[in-house]
């Protein structure tokens, strides 16, 4: 048999990229939904998670591509003399698949959309970011839902995405009984259509009629693109990611001083300089960043832009003042999915409230270079008092500045919508500020 009696090399590689994307979801499946109760591995059932969404969003995209080339180039023919209900019970099975690998992503699309823990019967909304590479939105309006609409709609995806789960089992086993039965027991070749270099192994007397495809070195040249593109996707989500902890000092965690509220913030308020000294500060040499567990898991995280004012004279704590201005859609972690879940309306929601600002109203010295700033932090319309202890060293007119504390997201109504018993992101958040700055003027 020569590659014209199989089906196109395009049709080969989608049909087994795609078999083997579904047959490590089912498992994949099956181990999360247990592991992720368990506080042992949440952190490796999280990550397996979000590769099961990409995975699943590949299948997606595969099967789409596959169906429009199976329109557009017919396969080999059936053998002659195939039973009719043979024949009949091998297209059925096709419309099934097919229909499975669209309607088994297109429910985890939904349920994750919804933004609802089935498991926990929760709110909790996770991001999407398809292998580390891009974002992939939500689908469109189900978001804006009520809670009790999404919460049914999670319940009812996911009813759905597990019940289709197991029909994806039967459809396998009855494909892969009919090809092995075809090759080994009706010895027709059917099987050889799809497995490359496999031989016919025909009975005498049955010459299978099949249809010669077309500019096959164009359909392997994509075959092999497709097989590159998925062995690259595969790499990049198997890297690990660098997420060093911070050491933190711990301070009480404030109460708020200030409600939330329904609409933006209004533009930031004007600041009344210090009458200490003023120093400026080399941002390259300066960093904000932050630290906390994930589903069990240590991250670190940075804001890559933000600015401050500064006035800080050791001698003159009474006229010293800080105000710091943070651009929250700046947020970092090195994880896709956090940062996109970051920009989530229950966590700094930056479209709507852009900054974040912390305001000193008075310091205290410490002792040597040990010194206490006290003040206001304001994050969406939430405003709590904090207390920052710091060092501060001058040398050569450079000073360099290294505070740190822990924060109460709960507290800065911070994921309390999915996550307010801290099950999944730590209450107590981390955060370092590293200034070198300038003597101004």
């Amino acid at each position: 048999m020569n590659a014209a009696h199989r089906y196109s090399a395009v049709a080969i590689t989608l049909h087994w990229v795609i078999a083997v994307c579904i047959l490590s979801m089912i498992p994949m499946g099956w181990w999360m939904t247990a592991a992720i109760e368990q506080p042992d591995s949440q952190a490796l059932a999280y990550r397996v998670f979000q590769i099961h969404k990409s995975i699943g969003f590949l299948i997606l995209a595969l099967t789409v591509v596959r169906i429009a080339w199976r329109l557009t180039h017919r396969g080999p023919a059936l053998p002659p003399g195939m039973k009719r209900w043979e024949a009949f019970a091998a297209h059925t099975t096709h419309v099934a698949f097919y229909t499975l690998m669209l309607a088994l992503p297109l429910t985890g699309w939904l349920y994750v959309s919804a933004g609802w823990a089935v498991s926990q019967d929760r709110a909790l909304e996770v991001a999407t970011s398809w292998f580390g590479l891009f974002p992939i939105p939500h689908l469109p309006g189900v978001a804006e839902l009520a809670a009790g609409v999404k919460r049914a709609l999670a319940f009812q995806a996911m009813g759905a995405h597990a019940a289709m789960a197991w029909g994806a089992v039967v459809l396998v086993a009855l494909h892969v009984g009919a090809a092995l039965k075809h090759q080994f027991v009706d010895r027709d070749g059917v099987l050889a259509h799809m497995v490359p270099f496999l031989k016919p192994g025909l009975k005498a007397g049955h010459e299978p009629a099949f249809s010669a495809p077309s500019s096959p070195w164009v359909e392997r040249g994509v075959g092999v693109a497709l097989i590159a593109v998925v062995a690259v996707a595969g790499a990049v989500a198997a890297r690990p990611y660098a997420m060093p902890g911070l050491e933190m000092t711990r301070t009480e965690a404030p109460a708020p001083v200030s409600a939330p509220a329904s609409g933006p913030v209004s533009a930031e308020a004007p600041v009344t300089p210090g009458t200490a000294a003023g120093w400026t500060i080399d941002s390259a040499a300066s960093s904000i960043a932050f630290g906390g567990t994930h589903a069990g898991a240590a991250f670190k995280g940075r804001f890559e832009r933000w600015e401050g004012q500064v006035w800080f004279d050791p001698a003159d704590l009474a006229g010293s003042k800080a105000v710091i201005t943070v651009q929250t859609a700046s947020a970092r972690t090195g994880d896709p999915t956090q940062e996109g879940s970051l920009q989530g309306a229950e966590w700094f929601d930056p479209s709507r409230y852009p900054t974040a600002r912390f305001e000193t109203t008075g310091f205290r010295a410490l002792g040597g270079d040990r010194y206490e700033a006290t003040g206001r932090l304001r994050i969406k319309t939430t405003t709590v008092p904090v207390v920052l202890p710091f060092t501060f060293r001058e040398t050569g007119g450079v000073a360099a500045v290294d505070g740190r504390l822990e924060l109460d997201r709960t507290a800065l109504d911070m994921g309390m919508e999915s996550d307010a018993t801290g099950d999944w992101v730590s209450k107590m958040i981390g955060v370092q500020i590293k200034v070198s700055a300038r003597r101004a003027g």
